[in-house]
């Protein structure tokens, strides 16, 4: 294998598409703009729980209404925050698959047992993957990067991380991680590239 030992991606708004912020947004009863959604989200005490898998989802789902004062039910909103990662940015699957060839490939990623259930089989795709809710910690903390670590059993210094929150890539760099702020697929392929770790052949 070639250095860096492991590319560790997250996985919404970077390798698959989300309308969690734009749709959140739509049901708050005072519009917020995406970056201070995005802020607050990361740090609601809901989010957190359920992301650590300590909560049921209908316990997730009362406890954000609340939190966030939507007006709607339980059920209504399980549905709702069920539907919000898509798929696969186009091209993304390939990209990975290709950067398989020459180095180890993993995502670390806060999920829940909702999005979990929509993308079963998805580990398949990656060498190792790792899911805030089964492994009872979450960015930005540092628990979880140091966990990553272990169960990649690799040095910091030898991991490039790729994620869309800067919290998250803070908190990487401060454990000795090369860290990269990405704003969806489009921004990856491009510091993929600038790092000379793929090819233009599937720039595209």
């Amino acid at each position: 294998m070639n250095f860096p030992s492991l590319l560790l991606f997250d996985l919404g708004g970077v390798l698959i598409e989300s309308s969690a912020f734009e749709s959140l947004s739509r049901l708050l009863p005072e519009p917020l703009d995406r970056t201070a959604i995005k802020d607050r989200w990361l740090f609601s005490s809901s989010v957190r729980r359920f992301e650590r898998g300590e909560m049921s989802s209908c316990e997730f789902a009362e406890s954000f209404i609340a939190e966030w004062g939507l007006r709607m039910t339980p059920q209504v909103f399980v549905k709702e925050f069920a539907s919000w990662p898509r798929e696969f940015f186009p091209g993304a699957r390939e990209t990975i698959h290709h950067l398989r060839k020459n180095y180890q490939v993993g995502c670390l990623s806060n999920s829940n047992p909702l999005h979990w259930e929509r993308f079963r089989g998805l580990e398949d795709d990656f060498d190792i993957a790792l899911f805030s809710h089964l492994l009872g910690a979450i960015k930005p903390d540092l628990e979880i990067f140091t966990l990553a670590l272990g169960r990649c059993d690799v040095d910091p210094a030898e991991v490039y991380f790729f994620d869309d929150c800067s919290a998250n890539v803070d908190t990487a760099q401060s454990l000795g991680i090369t860290a990269f702020h990405v704003d969806g697929f489009q921004s990856l392929q491009n510091v993929l590239l600038s790092q000379g770790l793929l090819s233009n052949a599937v720039e595209r």
